[in-house]
């Protein structure tokens, strides 16, 4: 039996966990990827649970302890796997087209590195588009600090 419509967007997703992995070296309990597509506009982000802390990509030196080597949390680094993540998101959109499927507005993943889980929520509707003070990184920022409070 060949693949189908989900096959390919498992795919796409797995392939936004891997680089992000990647990033962490494999060194991280969690990962949170957030995917947008509102009114043409693509964005995204991502961010971990680290040593039992919740933490921003740039901020992973700041939660190792003693004896772990430090991250490369490099602009160009971090550039290459927003550009990759954004890259399956267009991929995304392309595949629901070809599908007739909607195209999620908003896809927010977790990865349960220990488990080997993937969480995934997705929203069709708009999420800030029609707020004119709310932007995507508005709802990353919500759910990073959301994140944060119950990481306690």
């Amino acid at each position: 039996m060949g693949k189908v419509f989900e096959d390919y967007f498992s795919e796409l997703q797995a392939d936004m966990v891997s680089i992000c992995l990647e990033y962490v070296e494999k060194r991280a309990e969690k990962i949170y990827i957030y995917c947008s597509f509102e009114s043409g506009m693509i964005s995204s982000g991502f961010f971990y649970k680290v040593n039992s802390k919740v933490v921003k990509k740039n901020k992973l030196n700041d939660v190792i302890v003693d004896g772990q080597k430090e991250y490369d949390v490099s602009i160009s680094r971090q550039k290459a796997v927003i550009n990759i993540i954004n890259d399956d998101i267009k991929a995304l959109k392309k595949l629901c087209q070809e599908h007739q499927k909607e195209m999620p507005t908003q896809i927010k993943l977790i990865y349960d590195v220990i488990s080997n889980k993937l969480n995934a929520d997705y929203s069709y509707d708009m999420i800030f588009s029609n707020d004119k003070n709310k932007t995507a990184y508005d709802v990353l920022e919500e759910w990073y600090q959301l994140e944060k409070i119950e990481e306690e």
